[in-house]
């Protein structure tokens, strides 16, 4: 990005599309149900790829996906699955395409029997309480450091794969606790830390 010389986590690629997605959302708290599921289902199609992939993938999936909507995923039949498969603005994994459905079909029933705690809907209460309600906050000085999964991760995963969920490895659900501020795990040296400390403290 032009002249802009300011410390990043080691992981951020040369990309815009990466940088963009570093400095504007990567651990930024989120509390929507509807974006929860979203980064969920993203991460898991992360699964034996890079992250960048998906990312340039997002606005496919997001088209193909009806915009995360699990109402309507929920109700997809073969045909659907056939299309999905034909579509190349997404990953086109047989298994990660039925996981998605399955995931919806989960969550509208997790949906209809779990309370609103909070600000958030019942689904980002339950996410959230796997934290306490607040992000933790991580002072790692470099990548080596950040872990690739924790408790929190792995007792979330035993909770969603307890609820029909899939592709919700401990791995997977600590990427997706880094990606939506459940953590911090932006080093002590990158820009975005303590911007990301304030929003979390607030």
């Amino acid at each position: 990005m032009g002249g802009d010389q300011r410390k990043r986590c080691e992981w951020v690629g040369a990309e815009d599309l990466y940088i963009e997605y570093h400095d504007k959302e990567w651990g930024v708290p989120v509390y929507d149900d509807r974006m929860l599921f979203e980064m969920l289902i993203l991460e898991g199609a992360q699964a034996g790829l890079s992250w960048i992939t998906i990312l340039r993938k997002r606005e496919g999936y997001r088209e193909a996906f009806d915009n995360f909507d699990p109402a309507m995923i929920a109700g997809y039949g073969s045909d659907k699955v056939a299309e999905l498969m034909e579509n190349t603005g997404i990953v086109r994994n047989r298994a990660k395409i039925a996981a998605t459905i399955g995931n919806a079909q989960a969550w509208l029933e997790m949906m209809a029997g779990e309370p609103a705690k909070d600000s958030g809907g019942a689904f980002s209460s339950f996410i959230w309480s796997f934290v306490d309600g607040k992000p933790i906050v991580n002072r790692w000085r470099n990548l080596s450091e950040v872990p690739a999964e924790t408790a929190e991760s792995t007792a979330l995963s035993k909770a969603l794969k307890k609820k029909g969920f899939r592709f919700v490895g401990p791995t997977i659900c600590y990427a997706f606790m880094q990606a939506t501020g459940m953590v911090n795990d932006h080093t002590i040296d990158c820009f975005r830390y303590d911007q990301i400390l304030s929003l979390s403290e607030a």
